[in-house]
């Protein structure tokens, strides 16, 4: 009988539970979704109860097949919100990153002095989706809650019984003081609540008896209290090792390098969470990936495939059209919610494909500024890459040549997945730190950059960046 972990991953649309051994092979799994409700105000959330039942029917299925489970690890998706009663019933349902009702309060606080210090010591940008900015706007309509805390802190609290999150998740609320490890005053006073309403602060490694009845596993079963999403997919990737960044490209996008100790870059770029066990991730995420594909694609009446099959018969630089993809308006390196999108340089001749080349180039720019805020801080001479997006050929081609670097693309990793599961083997004492996942976690190929293309990009960077500039300023009131 395979001895596994099972981990447990919240995301947005879907919790997705796998069993994964010690070498960091994927024995089984199970997926239940769920939707997200989305309002014209700028509502993202998730009913809670929705949440915790797709976890524990995912959990139910895997355990059914008959393996020795470990331990099981919680991760999921970073920035979420709900409140609770005394007795940890949701009075709310879970904000997602992308509810976007905070946009005043980010208004008022982001690129001021505050603002700037806050960032710093917090590592979270000041955006509406940070739940900063959030539990400001419930405090200013009116709404207070005895608790508060993030969906993975709900689900963790359901299956043990104990009221805490972990620093990895906590980095990410723009509360948590990275260097003291502690709520900070500054972040609790702004965001109008106390550290008493706040779950208590522990080790990502932290190890917790599991206390709710879940068929198939036993009473007392370890449960490692995990992290975010965004920080555990590096691990989980092997990209954990000084200099190797994880590049994540689904419907958004997020470029990651570890550290050994928290740091954000002068100019407020980047963004800084914690893994566990003395490492961090240090990078900016993109709300605009896979995404500007689609729309194009639905836009033009095709399929994306189709789209992106004629996007890449159109050579680099798309025929002199450059694109702002900002659909969904824009993280880092800008950490802009209003920032609008341009297609530019179009003439008679250009059609869908031109167009959907831009778009996708967009991205690529995009995620390569995110990549040169980074280099501010650390070294990055190499990428390893995971995500729907790299089905398609025209994604890798154009990333590798955006970003002046090989990827090294890791098929069919479960990301955010394995790399909590690493964590609780970890938590468990079976591995002897967690960088040996760079040895676990073997890339399978790796696309090379055109050099001509990467020239052209290079030289294109800064008239992107003048672009977006200027759009803001046509734009604004």
């Amino acid at each position: 009988m395979a001895e596994v972990v099972l981990g447990i991953d919240l995301g947005t649309t879907a919790t997705k539970v796998i069993a994964v051994d010690r070498d960091a092979g994927v024995v089984a799994s199970a997926e239940r979704g769920y939707p997200m409700r989305t309002t014209r105000s700028g509502e993202a959330t998730h009913d809670p109860a929705q949440v915790l039942e797709a976890a524990l029917a995912a959990l139910r299925e895997v355990a059914a097949a008959g393996l020795d489970v470990r331990a099981l690890v919680l991760t999921g998706a970073m920035h979420t919100l709900l409140a609770l009663d005394e007795a940890g019933t949701p009075l709310t349902h879970s904000l997602s990153w992308a509810d976007n009702r905070a946009v005043e309060q980010t208004a008022r606080l982001r690129g001021t002095p505050r603002g700037i210090a806050l960032h710093r010591a917090t590592g979270t940008p000041v955006h509406p989706m940070s739940p900063l900015v959030k539990l400001a706007w419930f405090a200013e309509s009116g709404f207070s809650a005895p608790r508060w805390c993030g969906i993975k802190d709900y689900v963790a609290f359901r299956l043990t019984g104990q009221w805490v999150t972990e620093h990895s998740s906590a980095s990410a609320t723009g509360l948590m003081d990275l260097d003291a490890l502690a709520w900070h005053p500054d972040a609790l006073a702004f965001a109008g609540i106390s550290a008493a309403v706040l779950p208590e602060l522990r080790s990502p490694l932290e190890v917790l008896p599991l206390a709710l009845e879940v068929p198939g596993i036993p009473s007392g079963t370890p449960v490692v209290l995990g992290g975010g999403d965004g920080p555990l997919a590096n691990l989980g990737v092997g990209a954990v090792v000084p200099g190797v960044a994880a590049l994540s490209l689904g419907t958004s996008g997020a470029l990651r390098v570890v550290r050994d100790r928290p740091a954000v870059d002068e100019g407020g770029r980047v963004f800084c969470y914690a893994i566990g066990d003395g490492l961090w991730v240090l990078g900016g995420a993109v709300s605009n990936g896979g995404v500007v594909a689609q729309w194009a694609a639905e836009s033009f009446g095709v399929d994306v495939v189709e789209l992106l099959d004629e996007a890449a018969e159109v050579p680099f630089g798309a025929g002199g059209i450059t694109a702002l993809p900002y659909l969904l308006g824009e993280r880092a390196p800008w950490w802009d919610p209003d920032a609008r999108s341009a297609v530019v340089g179009l003439r008679r001749e250009h059609g869908r494909a031109e167009v959907g080349r831009a778009l996708v180039e967009g991205v690529g720019q995009q995620l390569a500024l995110v990549l040169d805020a980074v280099r501010s801080v650390a070294d990055v001479h190499a990428v390893r890459v995971t995500g729907g997006a790299f089905r398609h050929p025209l994604w890798a081609s154009v990333l590798a040549s955006t970003l002046g670097l090989p990827l090294e693309v890791a098929e069919d990793s479960e990301g955010s997945g394995v790399g909590a599961a690493l964590l609780a083997w970890r938590a468990l004492g079976e591995l002897p730190s967690l960088e040996v996942a760079a040895d676990l976690v073997v890339p399978t190929r790796t696309i090379e950059p055109d050099p001509e293309a990467v020239a052209h990009y290079l030289r294109a960077r800064p008239g992107v960046e003048r672009l977006y500039q200027a759009l803001q300023d046509l734009v604004a009131d």
